[in-house]
């Protein structure tokens, strides 16, 4: 059982697997220059079937989308630009009332350090009148503490000038001249 490959000879089965559609003279159909007056009318006739289409479909389809793409990219335009003038507007008068409230602060400021000012100055008044009136009673306390104590001098002077002559002397002075001899000491 052997099979042999393409080498054995045996009944010719040689299949062709071309049809015969005809006979072609010479080439490519759209090439034969017997076609060409069919083929440039139909060429023709489909063109302006295109061409109509086209121009009554599509074009219109398509120039309405582009102008109602630029109806709305000029619509949108518009409106920008009203908001930015209404921005604008709004900036405006935004920068006039901080202008504004900066003045008015500014105002109240001065107003309230000129009040603390004011108010400063009348309580140092006070208080200078205060220790005015301090001094001065100091004054009167301290004068006649001074006059206390001055004459208490001569009465300690004359104790202490009658103990010098008597420790000085073993005889007790008598006191009318003591406090005569103090009072011409004191005078100078």
């Amino acid at each position: 059982m052997a099979e042999s490959h393409g080498g054995a000879k045996g009944p010719a089965t040689d299949a062709h697997t071309e049809a015969d559609g005809g006979h072609h003279s010479g080439g490519f159909p759209p090439f034969e220059s017997s076609t060409f007056a069919s083929q440039l009318v139909s060429l023709a006739i489909f063109f302006v079937l295109l061409y109509v289409i086209v121009s009554k479909l599509a074009l219109p389809k398509v120039g309405g989308a582009i102008e109602a793409r630029q109806n709305k990219i000029e619509g949108d335009l518009a409106e920008a630009q009203t908001l930015k003038d209404q921005s604008d507007a709004a900036l405006k008068a935004y920068e006039g009332e901080l202008a504004s409230a900066r003045s008015r602060a500014q105002a109240i400021g001065n107003e309230s350090r000129d009040k603390a000012n004011a108010q400063a100055e009348a309580e140092r008044k006070a208080l200078e009148e205060q220790l005015a009136a301090k001094l001065a009673e100091a004054e009167k306390t301290i004068a006649s503490t001074r006059t206390a104590a001055m004459s208490n001098v001569r009465g300690i002077a004359a104790d202490a000038a009658g103990t010098i002559v008597q420790q000085l002397t073993g005889v007790v002075p008598d006191a009318a001249s003591v406090n005569a001899a103090v009072d011409a000491s004191l005078k100078g």
